[in-house]
């Protein structure tokens, strides 16, 4: 046992602490029937003196309504992340995660008499990041403008069109975030 633990390395030390937040405040939801995603884990229009809303505009990105939605979620982190966090660096992808929720939280506040939690928009704003991992210097990939493309004109059709429970106004704030720090840090 001792042999396998040392052949583990920690690759991603953020995207696998987000993981592990993430886990265990689905299970905290879980136990408490809810009450911890509506507490904690999910963002909303409230008064400006309670002072749970700015800890929820930046935790609202570890709640999960359920499983699937956890787990989604979590298998794009878990591809996208460890490339976004080598390339870029641990605090960068850090920063790029706690600017994305907080910006996600402000717009749906503003925007939005929804709930909102989950981690999408960072899933969008990785998903993005990972298109100008290989960009060379002063080059634009056209597989970067086709994913934009691709995922915008998707979210804003289902956003329109589909009435749903999924966070669509969420998943383009990620992948505009997304591109803002591509362009920016490349």
């Amino acid at each position: 046992m001792t042999e396998i633990l040392n052949k583990l390395q920690i690759n991603s030390p953020v995207i696998i602490i987000f993981f592990l937040l993430s886990l265990l405040a689905f299970i905290l939801n879980t136990i408490t029937g809810g009450k911890a995603n509506k507490l904690l884990f999910s963002t909303y229009r409230c008064s400006i003196f309670d002072p749970l809303l700015y800890v929820r505009a930046f935790t609202h990105i570890l709640g999960h309504i359920n499983w699937s939605h956890f787990m989604n979620n979590f298998l794009y982190i878990l591809l996208v992340g460890p490339m976004i966090e080598e390339k870029y660096g641990s605090m960068n992808l850090l920063f790029m995660i706690l600017i994305t929720a907080l910006v996600t939280s402000i717009i749906n506040m503003i925007i939005s008499k929804n709930q909102l939690l989950g981690a999408s928009g960072i899933v969008f704003m990785l998903i993005i990041m990972g298109s100008f991992v290989n960009i060379q210097s002063g080059k634009i990939p056209v597989t970067l403008i086709l994913i934009f493309i691709f995922y915008i004109v998707n979210e804003i059709i289902s956003g329109l069109f589909k009435k749903d429970n999924v966070s669509h106004l969420g998943h383009l704030i990620g992948a505009i975030c997304g591109f803002i720090f591509g362009m920016k840090l490349f």
